[in-house]
This record gives C-alpha cells, structure tokens and sequence, in this order.
C-alpha cells in the first residue's frame, strides 16, 4: 500500500513539475507586453460602448484619480470593436474584453494573466445583455479597480528589483529593519539617525521616499488620522525645508487626507493619501504613505511617496513611486540567511 501512494506521489509531482515547465516555456516565449502605463484597451461593440454598459465602465475606469492637485481619470480608455482587435492591440498591457452575447451560458467576470503577452492583465465580461452587463461592473468594479491596480504596481516593482539601485537597501534596513526596492536612478538625498530622503530627479520632476520613525506614545491611538497626520507633519517640518526662510513641507492643510487601514501580503499599515505643500511657499502636489508599527512595538515607521511635477500630470508619476512602497519586506534574521 505504502508503494503504491509513493507512487501516485510520484506521478503527481512529475505531472506538476511538467506543466509547471510547460507554462514556463510558454511564458517565455510570449512577446513583452506594449502600450502606456496607466491604459487599459476596451473591446467592446461601438453600440454597447455608446450605451449604458459603456457609460458605465467610463464612469468606473475614467473617473476622477483622487488626490491630485488637477483633474486626470484613474485610466485612460481606450475602445476597440471586436473586428479591429488584431495582434497590434492584443499584446497591449491591460485589456478589458466587453462580452454580450445571448449566447452566453456563464455571465460573470474573469481574470486572467498573460493571454497574449508579458506581464500583461486580461479582465473578460461575459453577459447576456446590455443591462445584466452593466450591473455586472459595478457590482465587480472594486475588484476590476483593484485588478488593474495590482497589475500596474507588480510591473513597476518587478522593473525595481530587475534593476535596483543596492546601495540603498542597507541604509534603510539599519534605519527600520526592513527595506523597499529602488530602482537604478534613485539615490540618498539626506540621512539622519530618524529621516531619510531617497529621491529620483530627472528633468522637471522629483519622485521622493521619505523614510522615517518617531516613538510610540503611551496612551495614545497612534494609528489615528489626527495623530499620524501631526506626527508626520512634525517630521516634514524639521527635516525637509523650503527654499525660503519659514518655509518647509506639510500635508496641504486645506484639504484633509484619507485615511485606509489595510493588508497587504500579511503587512499590515495604514494609507495615508492627499496632498502636501510647503508652508509660506508656491510648491505642491499629491503624496501617498505607509505607517506601520516597528517589529518591536515601540515605533510607527512612515515611508511617505511624493511626486513634484510642475509641468506635468502626475498620476503615473504617483502611481510609480507609490508602487515601490508594496515592495517593503521585514528584513530577514540572520540564521534565516545563513540556512538559505
């Protein structure tokens, strides 16, 4: 009996390993994935797409990005008639392929990855008709939102490691005990024993991670919005000044910030989302942070992601930096490294 199971074990684990091949030769052998970041192709019948599915998905996907000092839609949208979407637009980065058709046994929403290109998100809607297709979406939409969100943030954190700019993850990992990837281009702006500034700065823009702590206080909701908010607007005002006498970095106090409590991959922080500007001076725009508990309880770690882009739109240059944060790990104990 006892060789018989170690048989089927056997078998089972070859067949696994075998298609485990299998979809690594056939990833491999699919083509890089095309289009802007932040786009997402529609294929859907220029009748439904001027109908009310189609108001619908432009409603969710075009909507307003939140937080961002001007208006710019969460994706830009682009549609396609079944008949035109040829090998041009199947290799194109997120696809959302609208299916309405009577003939349709299984409504409902799947996802899948890396159908005709890598690493790319194909988000199917299959329904019976106009109307059933419609409350189809909105009933998913957060789920399709948060597909699509997924999606673009593993492709910037893959680029990130692919490419990472190492001498940085030492610095931040003696600093929290943990670090995030950066890619080559970033680099150490300022260090202190409690603040880091790693900052990339191409022409006209600035895309920063402020890394810093500050100690838990006893008796106080740390994680509320009214304390995260003072806490790190103490840390903005002595560590990252204006250019001006009486001028330094603060969370925009016109506008309040949202806050989300939220997991990610058993990490558990709380979002902060709005908009930063510097105190008696002209400079701003969006930022989203991460606040965590250190590993020993006794501090709330911040990594805030800025972007200052006077010329530009930025809800690419947001959604980048913001990505890198999703990247953070605890660092590993040492006798974990040494078994590895």
């Amino acid at each position: 009996m006892k060789r018989v199971l170690k048989s089927i074990i056997t078998v089972a684990l070859l067949i696994m390993a075998c298609s485990c091949n299998e979809n690594s030769r056939k990833k491999a052998l699919l083509p890089n994935i095309s289009g802007k970041a932040g786009e997402v192709i529609v294929v859907i019948d220029k009748a439904d797409w001027e109908g009310q599915i189609g108001s619908v998905i432009r409603d969710t996907l075009a909507a307003d990005c939140p937080y961002l000092p001007q208006r710019e839609p969460l994706y830009s949208l682009v549609d396609i008639i079944p008949s035109g979407f040829s090998n041009m637009f199947q290799i194109h980065r997120n696809i959302l392929i609208v299916n309405i058709s009577k003939s349709v046994t299984e409504p409902g929403i799947v996802i899948k990855k890396d159908v005709w290109a890598t690493p790319q998100c194909v988000i199917y809607l299959n329904a019976i008709d106009n109307e059933s297709a419609s409350q189809l979406f909105k009933d998913n939409s957060q789920r399709i939102i948060a597909t699509l969100e997924q999606a673009e943030r593993d492709r910037v954190i893959a680029n990130a490691r692919k490419y990472e700019e190492r001498s940085l993850a030492p610095v931040v990992e003696d600093m929290i005990g943990g670090s995030v990837n950066f890619p080559s281009g970033y680099k150490l702006k300022m260090k202190t024993s409690d603040f880091l500034w790693i900052t990339y700065t191409p022409q006209y823009t600035q895309q920063s991670v402020l890394i810093f702590r500050y100690p838990v206080q006893e008796g106080q909701d740390m994680m509320s919005k009214t304390s995260l908010v003072e806490n790190i607007n103490a840390m903005l005002q002595k560590n990252v000044p204006g250019m001006f006498d009486n001028t330094y970095m603060t969370i925009a106090p016109g506008i309040s910030p949202a806050v989300k409590y939220m997991n990610y991959k058993g990490h558990e922080f709380a979002e902060i989302r709005g908009l930063w500007d510097v105190h008696n001076d002209y400079m701003g725009g969006p930022f989203v942070a991460h606040a965590f508990y250190s590993q020993d309880g006794q501090e709330i770690i911040v990594m805030l992601s800025f972007v200052y882009a006077p010329k530009y739109d930025k809800r690419h240059y947001l959604r980048q930096v913001e990505s890198l944060l999703y990247s953070f790990k605890w660092k590993k104990p040492e006798n974990e490294e040494t078994k590895m």
